[in-house]
């Protein structure tokens, strides 16, 4: 069984999951190339794979995206958290779930595929989340994906993972502390403030819709990091309806394109900060996704203080983004061009 630990100082948890260490390093394999070794993930029946939990299919009946239990899972299913002290030092059982959610192509990112592909990749997020938020001992779901060998992907097939787990992260502990001290301070949503100001400002607007904003934060950690908001206040991204759903989507192609196209197919990592599913309400917390290419990486002042150097203004990179073309449908113009007008009159 692997172990939960937690640090006695910053209360931060740490998991201790030694077969993590077996999985297999697919990253250069090339179905062209190596037609010897066949992929993980473009057949995970044949290879192997756990039986599937959710599995989306196209209308000609061909499975388009697809969630199943990890091999190599950084937590197990398990009956009892069993927490125990050892000196000074608690720990647990690492009792949780932990899934793949894989897309069919295997030369295909997200930022390449189209809407549709995107919106199932949105959907199957969602229906993993709401099917696993009510199972004992989850406390928090973390959704993300590792795009490229520096980001962490130990196989070269797009896909993304999903890793329940029994204690709510320190870092989602200090935003929902920050937001809910910011709204009693100001009576307002800190992350809406943020949305009405970018809004106003525009320098650091990547790309909207009606629904989502794209934008570069101002306080951005590295190099051309962007967030994905949704414009109205909503703290849990498994309440988000089909059609903000569909907002969504677009939303993360035209991010993950856009990032694509001016820094030539970066390694990158995003990941959605949603409320916890712990029982409490979080009211003053607003859902988001954060991206973060890995244009950079962490030195000696990084690591020993947590403050990140960035060395490309968030406006410039806004800007660089924004003048990557994207073809949008004469729809999403059409709804861009009255959001505009409706917000101004």
């Amino acid at each position: 069984m692997s172990e939960l630990r937690q640090d006695l100082i910053t209360k931060q948890w740490v998991i201790i999951s030694e077969k993590r260490g077996y999985r297999p390093h697919q990253f250069k394999l090339d179905l062209v190339e190596d037609k010897r070794r066949k992929c993980v993930f473009c057949d995970p029946d044949k290879s192997g794979q756990k039986k599937a939990t959710r599995i989306i299919y196209d209308q000609q009946g061909s499975w388009q995206v697809r969630a199943f239990p990890n091999l190599y899972p950084a937590l197990k299913i398990g009956k009892n958290l069993d927490p125990k002290m050892e000196g000074p030092f608690k720990f647990e059982n690492a009792i949780g779930f932990h899934e793949v959610i894989a897309t069919r192509e295997h030369h295909k990112s997200i930022g390449l595929m189209n809407n549709s592909q995107v919106g199932r990749v949105i959907k199957i997020y969602r229906e993993r989340y709401i099917d696993l938020m009510n199972r004992k001992f989850v406390r928090y779901i973390a959704i993300f994906h590792n795009h490229g060998k520096t980001a962490g992907a130990s196989v070269a097939h797009p896909h993304s993972q999903l890793i329940a787990i029994p204690e709510v992260p320190m870092d989602i502990q200090t935003e929902l502390k920050g937001a809910a001290d910011f709204y009693q301070a100001n009576r307002q949503c800190g992350y809406c403030l943020i949305l009405s100001y970018e809004d106003e400002d525009e320098e650091r607007i990547v790309w909207e819709n009606d629904e989502i904003a794209v934008f570069c934060p101002f306080a951005s950690r590295g190099a051309y990091e962007v967030w994905i908001m949704p414009k109205k206040h909503q703290p849990y991204f498994e309440r988000s309806d089909k059609d903000r759903q569909e907002k969504i989507a677009e939303a993360l192609k035209v991010a993950l394109f856009k990032i694509h196209k001016l820094l030539d197919n970066p390694d990158y990592n995003f990941y959605i900060h949603t409320a916890p599913c712990d029982g409490p309400f979080y009211p003053s917390f607003h859902w988001h996704i954060e991206i973060l290419p890995k244009v950079s990486v962490w030195a000696g002042f990084e690591l020993s203080t947590g403050i990140e150097i960035n060395p490309i203004l968030p406006e410039v990179a806004a800007r660089e983004l924004r003048q990557v073309k994207f073809k949008e449908s004469s729809d999403s113009l059409g709804q861009k061009f009255f959001s505009k007008l409706f917000r101004k009159l």
